[in-house]
């Protein structure tokens, strides 16, 4: 199973994702790192672990207040073993090279605006966006896998930083209809057992925030999986 460490980028600072509440997320302080830098929170989080891939969301750009395209160009720079797969909210597809990849989010998607990820051909990360009782974003990019890339995240918004666990229900009925997909769990997840918990219902890939500040998720755990 591979672990991929998250930051949520607010204001130029690392900010604790909470339950999809973006208007109330605060600059991290952790057990992990004391610094809401982002140059120190990475360095935090490959002092736990010699991760190959980070997983950045830019909510500024995914809120429409503004972006944080020059940091993240720096941070690209600095970090080149490092792939990244931003998400920077609605965008029209242009050329990037070497450590970066696109997340495309649900949420920010319409159904009139769809056509436009034709020109990424295919060369994205998906991201499922859900709120505790609906999916966001365009209905149409739920049901019509022709849309689809090889990997998509199945993100649970109110389940993020909540200590709730992961929604194993929704991941193993995706990795169950859709077997020849790689999905990707991302929020709740709380410790070790969920880890093993989604590796028997088939999710091989996870995002992680809150469970690698806390320590509940360690070096240990991770060379066992």
């Amino acid at each position: 199973m591979k672990i991929i460490p998250v930051i949520d980028l607010k204001n130029g600072v690392v900010v604790h994702a909470q339950q999809g509440l973006r208007e109330q997320y605060q600059p991290i302080c952790t057990h992990l790192c004391q610094s809401s830098d982002i140059y120190q929170v990475i360095e935090a989080f490959l002092g736990v672990y010699a991760f190959d891939t980070v997983y950045i969301a830019d909510l500024n750009a995914i809120t429409d207040q503004g972006d944080h395209d020059n940091l993240i160009s720096d941070i690209l720079a600095y970090f080149p073993h490092i792939l990244f797969w931003v998400d920077s909210g609605y965008r029209r597809h242009k050329k990037h090279t070497g450590n970066y990849l696109p997340v495309l989010g649900s949420e920010c998607y319409s159904d009139e605006t769809l056509s436009e990820l034709d020109a990424f051909d295919k060369r994205f990360i998906l991201s499922l966006d859900y709120s505790a009782f609906e999916a966001l974003g365009s209905k149409s990019l739920f049901s019509n896998q022709d849309l689809w890339p090889d990997t998509i995240i199945i993100m649970t918004l109110n389940r993020v930083g909540s200590n709730q666990g992961p929604d194993l229900d929704k991941l193993n009925w995706f990795c169950r209809q859709y077997p020849h997909k790689n999905f990707i769990a991302a929020g709740g997840i709380r410790d070790i057992n969920d880890l093993q918990a989604l590796k028997q219902v088939g999710v091989q890939q996870v995002l992680i925030a809150s469970a690698l500040h806390s320590g509940a998720i360690r070096r240990e755990d991770i060379k066992n999986l």
